[in-house]
């Protein structure tokens, strides 16, 4: 009898493991990594540690802190501070909003899915909210590869209640897996214990398209983005899709700028990436109905300078460069740059010109001041660009006035420490940022033409110096990749000054200079601008049929 009991008991323990077993199994196999982008940030958290922000400590007063938790498409890196050349939206979401009215910080730690960030991370996070905090949370990137070994970060894909206890192979530490909506739900129910208010976003997007020819950008809403979406509805929080916001406007960039939005792989974002869904999530909150987090955005600026002089149903011919181009344009007797009078030889009833250029800039400064910006925001469909950079474009890259770009006009990069701000840039080659402003013109409908910058007053063995080696033939080189119009200033302007200083003497090149061997006086400044002229009237960009 006992034997029989002792059997039964057996068979009952069997049946219960088998049941245990069978559950197990029924659990549905990781999502795959098929980006096959590898982020090691957790292989040194004990050194992100050591800069990741203690929670709380940037409140002002009884203000709201804004917690953002995510991976590395919202903070890049180990130590988050750009020196792999990456970066993600969290570091430049808090330029949207009123720092007197609310502080951002962002906990995001590259290499986190929903499960470790939840296990490792979110409980020092939880410690700092309070009662009338905002939680915003993205995660799903890394929600993939194996259960228990490895980075074993993985979650059961979906939102149902699926659990899966594992051993970790490597450590021997046991753990209970969820689905992916569950780590979801808790992140929203522990928020809201704290009388905080937690947000949902979907993925950013990466740079994946639907297939060779397609223009549409592979939407990663199907799985984590469908996933958080349901899980906000039914928890009765925000979501908001930030991987769509930011795929329509990709989409309307194309695949070569798109690719300027990430750097190294087709995840992780470049500055101007980062910055594209930093706008894009301050976007998708100021829509998002009810949500009071929007009232903390600052209103959104806009310029009402570039472009004014647009007349209805005329285009706006746009001038961008450095000193040469615009100066100080006022003393008869002082430095012009010819942006300042090339309008004399343009039908002003017909076409407006607008200066745009800046003094002592490089094409890489312009850029990262954001004076491209504005041009790029006020370019119409019919509207021109005239670029010519190339004069403060050398030197020091990283110390002293750090404006210089690499030397070309390929692709090369490499990520520098500003010596002034202590902080990381990646920069390109001069070619690089001209076939941005290139692609950017084009994109928005608008005609771009490429000079080469004006002469120097400086010669060599009875030659004025020429460019057409260096800055010159990277401009031509950039405009012809780009597919841009290309006028040589540098030559055209040149022979004339050649022809001067051969056959009457150096001193006659003189009064087309003022004060140094650079910049141009306002006879000067109108010899560049009829060169110009004459160099478009060589092409046929549409711009020539507005010279008077």
């Amino acid at each position: 009898m006992k034997r029989q009991m002792l059997q039964s008991v057996m068979a009952c323990l069997l049946g219960i493991a088998g049941m245990s077993v069978s559950a197990q199994n029924q659990v549905a196999a990781p999502m795959k990594d098929v980006n096959q982008v590898t982020d090691l940030t957790l292989d040194s958290l004990n050194k992100a540690n050591t800069v990741r922000p203690i929670a709380g400590s940037s409140r002002k007063g009884d203000n709201p802190v804004l917690f953002l938790v995510g991976n590395s498409t919202m903070r890049t890196g180990t130590l988050g501070n750009g020196n792999n050349g990456q970066w993600g939206w969290g570091y430049f979401a808090h330029e949207y909003f009123d720092e007197n009215k609310i502080t951002v910080e962002n906990h995001a730690l590259g290499g986190t899915s929903s499960r470790t960030f939840y296990t490792k991370l979110w409980k020092d996070v939880l410690k700092g909210v309070r009662k009338g905090d905002w939680v915003i949370i993205e995660l799903g990137h890394n929600d993939n590869g194996p259960y228990d070994s490895g980075r074993a970060r993985a979650s059961i894909p979906g939102i149902g209640k699926d659990t899966l206890n594992v051993t970790i192979k490597e450590t021997g530490e046991k753990e209970t897996v969820y689905t992916y909506g569950e780590y979801m739900r808790r992140f929203i129910r522990e928020t809201k214990a704290k009388g905080a208010h937690p947000i949902l976003f979907s993925l950013t997007p990466r740079n994946a398209w639907e297939d060779a020819d397609s223009t549409i950008i592979t939407r990663v809403n199907k799985t984590f983005g469908l996933w958080a979406k349901q899980v906000a509805k039914k928890e009765h929080v925000p979501f908001i899709d930030l991987n769509e916001i930011s795929a329509r406007k990709f989409e309307k960039f194309g695949k070569e700028k798109v690719k300027t939005m990430f750097y190294l792989d087709r995840i992780h974002t470049s500055t101007f990436g980062a910055r594209v869904n930093a706008a894009s999530a301050a976007e998708g909150i100021r829509a998002c109905k009810g949500l009071e987090l929007a009232k903390y955005l600052k209103p959104v600026e806009k310029d009402t300078v570039t472009g004014a002089s647009r007349k209805e149903g005329c285009p706006v011919l746009f001038t961008v460069g450095d000193s040469t181009v615009r100066n100080q344009d006022e003393d008869p007797d002082g430095q012009w740059g010819w942006g300042s009078v090339i309008a004399e030889l343009f039908d002003l009833d017909r076409i407006t010109v607008e200066n745009c250029a800046k003094a002592g800039r490089s094409a890489r400064t312009y850029l990262e001041e954001g004076r491209w910006d504005k041009v790029y925001n006020a370019l119409q469909p019919g509207d021109f660009v005239l670029i010519q950079f190339g004069h403060n474009d050398a030197g020091d890259i990283h110390t002293g006035k750090a404006r210089a770009e690499l030397p070309g006009a390929g692709d090369e990069s490499k990520v520098f420490l500003m010596e002034a701000t202590k902080q990381y840039n990646v920069v390109y080659t001069f070619g690089w940022y001209l076939r941005k402003f290139i692609m950017d013109a084009k994109e928005k409908g608008a005609i771009p033409v490429v000079l080469s910058h004006t002469p120097r007053n400086m010669w060599d063995n009875g030659k004025i110096q020429s460019n057409a080696s260096s800055f010159g033939k990277w401009t031509r080189e950039a405009a012809e990749r780009a597919g841009a119009y290309f006028i040589d200033l540098n030559k055209i302007t040149g022979d004339k000054l050649q022809k001067l200083g051969y056959e009457k003497g150096l001193k006659e090149v003189m009064p087309y200079f003022c004060k140094d061997h650079t910049h141009t006086s306002l006879k000067g400044a109108r010899l560049n601008a009829k060169s110009i002229a004459e160099g478009l009237q060589q092409t046929d960009c549409a711009l020539k049929e507005y010279l008077k």
